[in-house]
């Protein structure tokens, strides 16, 4: 087995050393860091994990973040309004 490097997207993100019959993976793109180390069976096996924490980092949050204050009325009433109808918050 020699080092065969690993592309995303037609960039270089990573590199396979062989160690001991198996794929270390060394991340060369900070994008790629959780993989840093992992050892894989076979060189599609680390594309596949490349690609699959790509599109998870790509896809975000799964849980909006709260609008804030004075951005987005509450069911179409104005901060003012909110603020008067909850006196002391």
């Amino acid at each position: 087995m020699s080092k065969q490097t690993i592309e995303f997207a037609g960039e270089a993100v990573g590199a396979l050393i062989p160690d001991n019959g198996h794929l270390r993976f060394v991340a060369v793109k900070y994008s790629v860091w959780p993989l840093d180390g992992q050892v894989f069976q076979t060189p599609e096996d680390a594309r596949r994990a490349v690609a699959m924490l790509q599109a998870h980092q790509q896809r975000g949050p799964a849980i909006r973040k709260k609008p804030r204050a004075g951005s987005t009325p509450i069911h179409g009433r104005s901060d003012a309004e909110v603020r008067s109808a909850f006196p002391g918050r």
